[in-house]
């Protein structure tokens, strides 16, 4: 073995860990690939002869090239902390093959998915880098240009407004689809007072059509006649369960074709967040042959 392929052997190693953090960084499931490889192509200039710790120079290395990409996302929008889209889904069908379990175990919950593309690109480093895969605040400084101490800021200010807009989700797959389906034959129904009592006060509905900029609902009882309004103008729909990003969800199959995902957020039997993309092409290109078939 020359050592090019020993240098990409040693890559592929560390490639999971890699895609885990550009996705979590980007939201994006291409571009946390492009970011990835890009990284590889750092490598084989670089060489592996002056790295002491190939895996954490590969990990700041992504962290500082997915950085680059969300400041220059950011640089050109109008509100540059307003997501223009919802996050790319991870999804599979139900129940997940043991090879799935395995990954969708290390898969971030996609209402914090969410919730990380609010973050300012500097500060969603520093929490991502630090709090989810234990790189110390010395090695993430560089990367961000600031000191330890103003690192640790970012990160701690990042730690704040994940922990104010996330709740922690209910473990239990059964009771999260159980919770699924009774929320979607309320509305069916009609069921106005059933709707109200599984929902959230607080509920956040989340709809990414791919054409208008994001659209955001609040509040129970808004979304309740929502969700009524729409199957009684729109009918029953042809709901396949799914698992975004290892929870429940729903793929509406209506006329053979994606027309919308639905991930559901259940915490203490009652829906806390709803997030829909409903833009079918986006839908066709990230949904897994086997849902589409």
């Amino acid at each position: 073995m020359d050592h090019q392929d020993f240098l990409a052997e040693r890559f592929e190693q560390h490639r999971s860990r890699l895609n885990s953090v550009a996705y979590r960084m980007l939201g994006s499931l291409s571009e946390a690939e492009d970011a990835v490889q890009e990284a590889w192509l750092r490598l084989t200039r670089t060489g592996d002869d002056s790295i002491d710790d190939l895996a954490a120079w590969l990990t700041t290395v992504v962290g500082r090239i997915c950085l680059d990409m969300l400041r220059s996302r950011t640089s050109r929008r109008e509100d540059p902390l307003l997501p223009e889209r919802l996050p790319d889904p991870v999804v599979t069908a139900e129940p997940a093959d043991p090879e799935q379990q395995a990954e969708l175990a290390d898969t971030v919950g996609y209402a914090m998915l969410v919730v990380l593309q609010q973050l300012a690109p500097a500060e969603r480093l520093a929490f991502v880098l630090h709090d989810m895969f234990a790189v110390p605040f010395e090695e993430i400084a560089p990367v961000v240009e600031r000191s330890v101490p103003a690192t640790r800021q970012l990160a701690s200010r990042g730690r704040r407004r994940v922990k104010d807009s996330t709740v922690e989700p209910d473990p239990d797959p059964v009771a999260q689809r159980m919770a699924v389906d009774a929320f979607l034959s309320a509305a069916r129904g009609g069921d106005t007072d059933a709707l109200l009592n599984m929902l959230d006060p607080d509920l956040e509905l989340r709809n990414d059509d791919g054409v208008h900029p994001l659209r955001v609902l609040s509040g129970a009882a808004r979304i309740a006649r929502s969700a009524i309004g729409f199957h009684r103008e729109f009918g029953p729909i042809v709901a396949v369960p799914v698992l975004v990003n290892g929870a429940a969800g729903i793929l509406d199959m209506t006329g053979g074709k994606p027309r919308a995902l639905t991930s559901y957020t259940i915490s203490g039997g009652r829906v806390r967040h709803f997030d829909i993309i409903s833009d079918a092409e986006r839908l066709a290109s990230l949904l897994p042959a086997d849902l589409t078939a």
